[in-house]
């Protein structure tokens, strides 16, 4: 018979023996259509999002192209040349204090000032709905503003009431409801404040050097296509070479949720996957099982001359059908899911207002699904094809745990490896991505090295006198034991909880605990030239003589590495935020104070030769920089090249005054800046924290003061909702890792139901057998949380103490908890099963033995 016809005939036979149902797949169908269901389902719904920011891009960036500038305002022949393509809308934005007339409170807030134009597309819609003109005039000297509610809540205001925000008057007249752009300007520490660009200049706030970014958006003739915004932005580049402005198009409207989102469904993906790769252990032992159960049917068809090649394409025929439909359920329920996150993100994101399949990801799911399927059913399959009939009649032939031939060892590994391929060449940062392939890779290969190093020691434990510990010990040694199906099911979702829960602690300790102690308590930010020094006097009368460090600051933006443009720079993901907008820069005759020399010289004092820069250490050699190569900035519209004359090691966790840049002072000679200051008073209390706020704002009320502990509250708050969601992701992991504990013991079932029946012929009770299961279970269990704890803390040391250079702490309620687990999980679902396997009836087992 020729392959083509064993192939028909296995799956004619494949046919007839599914007729009995899935019984016993249901482990198997629930293992895969979780997986799938993951993967796909996360895709999805990232490609709904990121559809939805496409579509409406017009009104997520407020215009067709958008130019961002800062510090300043369009010069008139950059202003000409934006209005010669179509109309224009100006706004301004930048953080300041809002504070009651009476000057008894006041808050951070967002200002966004707006012109008549505003907006272009979309509507602002506010409560009252009023238009620009009743929204923002000025009346009696007094200007309209709107704000969302938290402004409201935070004052204690109503609609009607008054604030300041500079030397200006502003009557609250709406409560904003929707913003149209509000998601391109990206996230904001503070509530927004609308007012007008009338408003926002009466209010003395828009000085030069400011920290103000202006925005100008432009409305294209209708029909204009993506290749004709592209060239607007290559015209305004070449014809404005230092304006050192931002240019978008409506196509990348939010580029930081874009981003966000991706990398969120990548981790998401692999997580996904990581659940997949553990429901294999459960479709293998499924299949295992199901074998077990065909003994008598394979060794019927060996007998009467089936080959082993039939053997194998009739089950592996059967295990594929039976994959299809979990892939199926595993895909209905992901393409249900954009629906259902339309539904719930609506409020919150920009997604679609129509939900659709997509096809590529639910494509990309199914493909996974049936490649794990694959891998994991090939060596079980391989196994009973070379198990001989004789020994199948015996019921002696599925107990061995060795592998089968070379040939299906070798197929299985390559799937594996397709499989990892496949995760990185679908990841959008593929480094990551092989990192945790990897990680998974090695975790998979040291769990089943745990599970064998846990039946060495059973077997080389000294003889024990209790019974009970001794059937248990046997057990979790002997032929065709649970202990490495159990070791793998719990390894992988427990330590990749453990994982997450540390580093979720230790930020959360370094955002709660140390990092408060070691901040400064204000920032303060948009400081004049000429009120610095009566500044520093008020700071240092109201707070004791607390510690004021002041440096001057700048705005600019890199437009060149060594003479290249930097949109044409390959630059890892962990240094693009370095050129993804500006950053601040600064100057100093001296070494700041928060950092040190990692490499070169500083400068003299009274150095006057060409521009000089120092880096930041870590991001220079992201950026692939060395000594003496040279960047290009543009500061205040004017493009200044500096050459590299050291680097720097530099503390960001500090929360202290720190640089990317820091320049040689003749660099910025003659141009107009603010300063920048940080006030640390160790042993402020939250009175004295009003009172120098209360202060500042009253004296200098176009300073923007940032109280550090509100900003961290904040950030603890942000942490917090991201660790919930990740630890509900991660928890797709445990629930397969739970039903493959429940499919392991499911296929030990035959064996358990013999040793049972044995024991209890010999005297044993069913007390006895149950303290013997327990303990077995718990010993396995034990093992396991031991590794993944060891494992969990390794992975979550990597992540905070070498990618985000933070103090590691280890937490013993993270090891206490993932003990507990382990144990309940292992005994509890052991003594389900050893429960059911304890009430057969000897005769018929006997009768087989």
């Amino acid at each position: 018979m020729n392959a083509a016809q064993t192939f028909r005939l296995a799956f004619n036979f494949s046919l007839r023996e599914m007729r009995g149902g899935l019984s016993g797949f249901l482990i198997f169908l629930a293992c895969i259509a979780l997986g799938v269901a993951a993967i796909g389902g996360v895709n999805s719904v990232a490609r709904a999002i990121t559809t939805g920011v496409a579509s409406e891009g017009q009104v997520l960036l407020g215009g067709d192209i958008r130019f961002e500038l800062v510090h300043r305002q369009a010069s008139d022949e950059e202003r000409a040349f934006m209005a010669s393509f179509g109309d224009v809308a100006e706004s301004a934005g930048m953080r300041s204090m809002a504070r009651l007339p009476d000057g008894s409170d006041q808050t951070l807030v967002e200002v966004k000032a707006v012109g008549d134009r505003y907006p272009l597309f979309g509507a602002l819609e506010t409560t009252p709905p009023l238009d620009n003109g009743a929204l923002f005039a000025e009346s009696d000297g007094v200007f309209g503003a709107a704000a969302p509610p938290l402004l409201f809540d935070r004052l204690g205001l109503e609609t009607g009431d008054r604030l300041k925000l500079g030397n200006a008057t502003f009557e609250l007249r709406a409560v904003i409801d929707s913003e149209p752009d509000l998601v391109s300007d990206g996230f904001g520490f503070a509530p927004r404040l609308m007012v007008s660009l009338d408003g926002i200049a009466a209010s003395g706030l828009m000085q030069r050097g400011s920290l103000v970014e202006i925005a100008y958006k432009l409305r294209l003739p209708a029909g204009s296509s993506e290749a004709d915004i592209a060239r607007i932005a290559e015209r305004a580049r070449a014809e404005f070479p230092e304006a050192g402005w931002s240019i978008r198009s409506r196509a990348n409207a939010a580029p930081a949720l874009s981003s966000n989102i991706e990398r969120f469904s990548q981790f998401l993906t692999l997580v996904g996957l990581t659940a997949l790769v553990v429901g294999g252990v459960g479709v293998a032992n499924a299949v295992r099982a199901y074998l077990d159960g065909k003994r008598s049917v394979i060794a019927s068809l060996k007998s009467l001359g089936a080959s082993g090649g039939f053997v194998f394409a009739l089950y592996l025929v059967q295990i594929l059908m039976i994959a299809m439909i979990g892939i199926a359920v595993g895909l209905v329920l992901a393409a249900a899911m954009p629906f259902l996150a339309g539904a719930a993100l609506s409020s919150v994101l920009p997604v679609p207002s129509e939900a659709a399949i997509y096809w590529d990801a639910l494509a990309v799911a199914a493909l996974f699904g049936f490649l794990v399927t694959l891998a994991f059913a090939l060596l079980p399959l391989g196994r009973a094809r070379a198990v001989p009939a004789t020994a199948l009649f015996r019921e002696a032939g599925f107990e061995s745990s060795g592998l089968p031939a070379p040939l299906y060892v070798a197929a299985a590994l390559v799937i594996v490896g397709l499989l990892a391929l496949l995760a990185i060449w679908f990841s959008d940062d593929r480094r990551i991505a092989t990192i945790f392939v990897g990680a998974t890779i090695a975790s998979f290969i040291v769990l089943r090295l745990v599970g064998h190093l846990v039946q060495w020691l059973a077997r080389r434990s000294p003889r024990l006198r209790s019974t009970a510990l001794r059937l248990a010990v046997g057990n979790i040694h002997r032929p065709g034991a649970l202990t490495p199906s159990v070791v793998l099911a719990l390894g992988l979702g427990l330590t990749l909880l453990v994982t997450l829960a540390l580093i979720d602690g230790n930020l959360r300790n370094q955002i709660t605990g140390n990092l408060p102690e070691r901040a400064p308590n204000f920032f303060f930010v948009d400081i004049q030239n000429a009120e610095v020094d009566a500044f520093a006097d008020l700071v240092g009368k109201e707070s004791g003589g607390g510690n004021l460090m002041k440096v001057p600051m700048l705005r600019g933006r890199i437009m060149e590495l060594n003479g290249v443009d930097v949109q044409k720079v390959e630059v890892p993901p962990e240094g693009r935020w370095v050129l993804r907008g500006d950053r601040g820069v600064t100057y100093s005759e001296t070494v700041p104070e928060n950092a040190s020399l990692a490499a070169g010289e500083w400068w003299p004092a009274d150095y006057a030769g060409e521009p000089l820069v120092s880096f930041a250490a870590e991001e220079g050699g992201e950026l692939g920089l060395a000594i003496g190569d040279t960047i290009t900035v543009n500061v205040l519209g004017r493009n200044i090249t500096a050459r590299i004359a050291n680097f720097r090691a530099v503390e960001w966790e500090s929360l202290s005054i720190n640089f990317v840049m820091v320049f040689s002072p003749n660099t910025f000679a003659g141009a107009p800046h603010s300063w920048l200051a940080t006030l640390t008073a160790p042993d402020a209390t939250a009175d004295d924290e009003a009172r120098i706020l209360n202060a500042v704002t009253r004296a200098f009320p176009a300073v923007t003061t940032v109280r550090v502990k509100d900003a961290l509250e904040i950030v603890n708050r942000l942490v917090a909702q991201l660790a919930t969601a990740i630890r509900a992701a991660a928890a797709v992991a445990l629930i397969a890792s739970v039903l493959v504990l429940s499919g392991a013991l499911a296929a030990g079932n035959r064996a358990r139901i013999h040793d049972a029946v044995v024991l209890k012929t010999l005297g044993a009770t069913r007390g006895t057998l149950m303290t013997a299961f327990s303990l077995e279970y718990g010993l396995i269990g034990l093992a396991t949380a031991v590794f993944a704890l060891a494992a969990g803390s390794v992975a979550a040391w990597y992540v905070v103490a070498q990618i985000m250079a933070l103090p590691v702490t280890f937490m013993p309620e993270i090891a206490v908890t993932t003990i507990l687990l382990a144990l309940v999980l292992t005994i509890g679902f052991g003594l389900v099963g050893t429960w059911r396997v304890l009430g057969h009836k000897a005769a018929p087992v006997l009768r087989n033995l």
